[in-house]
């Protein structure tokens, strides 16, 4: 991956989900690029980094992406990044409103944090 499609993708998600004050990522030759601590220092982001070969400092997106890996885009062909793209889109999609999770108590992810947003308003 290169830095230049990095920065586009981070860019484009800041634009439609807003700006996170903290980007935390594992210690890829991108994350240390200028163009991507560029964009995190012109958007007032605190870049956060795993420790070096720590795979549990960021453990439950690992684990996402195993999911997304072995239920979602081995059972499914694409032949362009674009329609690799809307895998993956598809997949957030049904990983957050419609795959239940054990650890949540059978919820998906969206009824159990509105669930909690609901009770901390009330």
């Amino acid at each position: 991956m290169r830095a230049e499609e990095v920065v586009r993708c981070v860019g484009r998600a800041f634009a439609d989900h807003g700006t996170p004050s903290i980007m935390n990522s594992d210690q890829g030759s991108v994350f240390g690029s200028e163009q991507y601590v560029g964009l995190l220092a012109a958007s007032h982001v605190t870049q956060s980094m795993d420790g070096r070969a720590r795979w549990r400092d960021n453990v439950l997106m690992e684990r996402w992406f195993r999911t997304l890996k072995s239920e979602w885009l081995r059972t499914r062909e694409y032949s362009t990044p674009r329609e690799l793209e809307r895998l993956v889109s598809e997949f957030v999609g049904y990983y957050n409103n419609r795959r239940i999770h054990q650890s949540l108590g059978y919820e998906t992810p969206a009824s159990w944090y509105f669930s909690g947003i609901n009770q901390r308003a009330a």
